[in-house]
């Protein structure tokens, strides 16, 4: 049941937002009482923070999985940036939003998490690019990271970006192209140009 519950709140909070959904809310979407949530989750808090857990370790996962199929850097990146597009319901910011803004000791915790993931990918892709030849050897990696991650997380601020004026795929899409040819090589860009134009 306690997986159940887990699963039932990911995909409502994802879709309406983690303060939007009440413990209401998700008991009678799943058509049980209050009570039992309760039996495994202390409060909404727990829930909140088990959920924002548990989909960083799920995303983690997935990231794992396409680094391990050693595609090219660039192919890489491309299949990291569409796989985290798809878990997190490719539109929706708002509800990690409402996570930093109603639930900002659970949101620091999981942005500490999400850096050091992705100091260690985005890391490990430059120096790769840079051997292969398809991004610049004298760029400065250790920068390059660091912004590259203040980029991605400064896409998903609705105040900058708001959702009526910007779709967080566009957004992905454009943050990621800008990143790659601020970076590549004459060869990176070639390669880049074939990613975007496949035959």
């Amino acid at each position: 049941m306690k997986e159940d519950i887990l699963r039932k709140a990911t995909e409502m909070f994802l879709t309406i937002g983690f303060k939007s959904v009440t413990m209401d809310d998700i008991a009678a979407e799943m058509g049980i009482s209050k009570k039992t949530i309760y039996q495994h989750f202390a409060n909404k808090d727990e829930l909140v923070e088990a959920v924002a857990m548990d989909l960083f370790a799920m995303i983690s996962s997935g990231i794992d999985s396409i680094r391990q199929m050693e595609l090219n850097p660039m192919g890489e990146i491309f299949e990291i940036k569409n796989f985290m597009m798809k878990q997190l319901k490719n539109e929706n910011a708002s509800p990690f939003h409402q996570l930093k803004k109603y639930f900002p000791k659970i949101s620091e915790t999981l942005k500490s998490n999400q850096y050091c993931k992705m100091e260690d990918c985005v890391q490990e892709n430059l120096r790769r690019g840079i051997e292969m030849g398809l991004y610049r050897p004298e760029i400065d990696v250790d920068f390059i990271t660091r912004i590259y991650y203040v980029g991605s997380s400064a896409i998903k601020d609705e105040d900058l970006f708001p959702r009526e004026n910007f779709s967080i795929s566009d957004l992905a899409e454009k943050y990621l192209q800008y990143h790659l040819r601020a970076i590549a090589t004459p060869k990176g860009l070639q390669m880049l140009e074939n990613l975007n134009n496949p035959i």
